[in-house]
């Protein structure tokens, strides 16, 4: 994982160069996602993120701009979904994203420029769909901050069980509900205990779960695993993922085998897809274990895992009411955590994913779970932040909230800080409303 001139924090831009600072999408970034013209039912075209323009890929090919690449690369850049380009090797993709740069760079002649531009969409003229045709969908729960939180409301004498740090704990979601950001989300219907009995009713304690989701590349045969050593190359990029959660249903179902229903009505994924590439100045150090806490086993562990497995990002979750929004008020932050301290890495959920045998194809996602903090500004959903509903948040507007109401619209941000010099990049938002 090295830096190469796409990443280079002096690099700008001829589209916008005073845009260039004050946009999460600079010439460092460059994600991919799928897009189509507004109102439209098309497909989709691929797309690459570049200040407020959607470079067109496909029409980039066409004019054989791309001409130096190997040619399975160019025909996945033409397929209406980025499941091709994820399952190219990490050298072709890298090989893409420093071509698509050197095309948007200051250093392309003025000739060139002109060819490019005719192939650049205003982000105000498109609309932006699904970005990958999602096989398989699996959940983690690798923050250990949210794992003790929530564990003490339910267990207060054994928050954290005994397995939490030697095996990175996760569920198998439904591929068919995860929905690109700002489809409306419906409140779903479930079993819930009232009392000593249970009854099917809508949901009273619908959730957000502010998480990412890592999106795997090459995938494994079945039978064979994914070692630490090569989980590099099977990890393609990452996007905000909102696993949508009724805390309610999910309480009485999930005895034993774990969520069920009250996690299988929707999963909203952002729009755009920031390549393993584009994270590579951002890559630090995997949470430290401390004293008393045992080492992973070897097949979660490696020098390069402890040195570079985490991710130096900063995640956060924004609500606007109803209320709020008739009365022209901005989205309240509610909290903000760092993906680097999950205690868990997305190379050991890769590896222990795949560590019996079990096939994984490009366009599977992985996503960490709840990402929190220590400090409880840092938890990622409303269960911890309102102690599961005993501690009422207050917003702006005067109104308070336990769990979600109608027409509140859920936001996640996030964004990489550049160490060392490197420009800043954004993950883009993840928007969902719940539906009146």
């Amino acid at each position: 994982m090295k830096a190469d001139r796409s990443h280079d924090p002096n690099r700008s831009t001829w589209i916008d160069q005073t845009a260039q600072g004050q946009s999460d999408f600079p010439i460092q970034n460059l994600p991919l996602g799928v897009f189509r013209e507004a109102g439209t039912d098309d497909e989709g075209t691929v797309g690459v993120r570049i200040l407020d323009r959607v470079l067109d890929l496909q029409g980039v090919v066409e004019l054989d701009l791309l001409d130096s690449l190997v040619v399975e690369v160019q025909e996945a850049a033409c397929r209406p979904r980025l499941n091709g380009l994820l399952s190219l090797s990490r050298s072709d993709r890298t090989a893409l994203r420093i071509s698509v740069s050197d095309l948007l760079s200051t250093d392309t002649d003025v000739d060139k420029q002109e060819v490019v531009a005719s192939r650049l969409r205003p982000i105000q003229e498109i609309e932006m769909v699904m970005p990958v045709e999602v096989g398989d969908y699996t959940d983690f729960y690798a923050s250990i901050d949210h794992a003790q939180r929530v564990g003490a409301l339910f267990r207060p004498e054994n928050p954290l069980l005994p397995n939490y740090r030697w095996v990175p704990v996760g569920y198998h979601g439904r591929a068919s509900s995860v929905v690109v950001g700002g489809t409306p989300i419906k409140r779903p219907s479930g079993q819930r205990l009232v009392g000593n009995t249970p009854s099917f009713d809508p949901s009273f304690q619908l959730d957000y779960e502010m998480e990412v989701g890592a999106w795997i590349g090459q995938g494994n045969e079945i039978g064979e695993s994914i070692p630490m050593g090569q989980v590099e190359e099977h990890f393609a990029g990452v996007s905000l993922l909102n696993d949508w959660s009724a805390r309610d249903i999910q309480s009485w179902e999930a005895q034993p085998l774990g969520p069920f229903l009250g996690k299988s009505f929707a999963t909203s994924v952002s729009p755009w897809l920031v390549t393993a590439e584009a994270l590579i100045p951002f890559r630090c150090p995997s949470r430290k274990r401390v004293a008393g806490e045992p080492k992973p086993l070897p097949h979660l562990s490696s020098d390069q895992n402890s040195k570079l497995g985490g991710i130096d990002a900063v995640v956060e979750v924004w609500i606007q009411s109803a209320q709020m929004r008739e009365e022209s008020m901005s989205h309240y932050k509610l909290s903000s955590a760092r993906l680097a301290d999950l205690y868990w890495t997305i190379g050991q959920m890769i590896a222990h994913h795949s560590s019996n045998g079990c096939p994984m194809r490009p366009g599977d996602l992985l996503g960490t779970g709840t990402v929190s903090g220590k400090e409880i500004s840092s938890a990622g959903c409303l269960l911890e932040l309102t102690g599961r509903g005993e501690n009422s948040i207050q917003l702006p507007s005067g109104e308070t909230r336990s769990f979600l109401e109608e027409g509140d619209e859920i936001v996640l941000r996030g964004y990489l800080d550049g160490a060392g010099g490197y420009k800043r990049i954004g993950l883009g938002e993840c928007r969902g409303t719940v539906a009146p």
